[in-house]
C-alpha cells in the first residue's frame, strides 16, 4: 500500500525558512514523479512544485519561483520542499503527491494518484 507522510511544517516569521520532507513507502518511487501542493480554507487545492523522475526537470508555480527548491533524496523514497523567504501568503496546509511510474511531471491535481495527509505551515507577519 502506496503512503506519503509530511512532516517539517510549522510557525515562522515572515522572511524565514522552512524544509518539508515527504517519505514515501510501499513501493519504489525512483520512477515516478512527485509534486507538491498547497490548500487553504474555502480555496481549491494549488500546484506548488513537481519534480520528474531519473534526474529529469522540475517546474514550479509562479508565486514560489525563486523561494522554493523541490528535491529529492538520494534513495529517491523520500522529496523535500525548501522555502526560503515565506511570506504570508504562503501560509497553507502543504500535501505531497505521486504520480504513476514513468508518467511526466503534472501542474495538475486530477493528474496524481497517491497523496499524502498534509502539513500546515504557518507564516506571521
Amino acid at each position: 500500500q502506496v503512503q506519503l507522510a509530511e512532516s517539517g511544517g510549522g510557525l515562522v516569521q515572515a522572511g524565514g525558512s522552512l524544509r518539508l520532507s515527504c517519505a514515501a513507502s510501499g513501493r519504489t518511487f525512483g520512477s515516478v514523479p512527485m509534486g507538491w501542493f498547497r490548500q487553504t480554507p474555502g480555496k481549491e487545492r494549488e500546484f506548488v512544485a513537481a519534480i520528474s523522475w531519473g534526474g529529469g526537470p522540475t517546474y514550479y508555480a509562479d508565486s514560489v519561483k525563486g523561494r522554493f527548491t523541490i528535491s529529492r533524496g538520494n534513495g529517491e523514497n523520500t522529496v523535500y520542499l525548501q522555502m526560503n523567504n515565506l511570506k504570508p501568503d504562503d501560509t497553507a496546509v502543504y500535501y505531497c503527491a505521486a504520480r504513476l511510474s514513468y508518467t511526466a511531471p503534472s501542474t495538475g491535481i486530477n493528474d496524481y494518484a497517491y497523496w499524502g495527509q498534509g502539513t500546515q505551515v504557518t507564516v506571521s507577519s
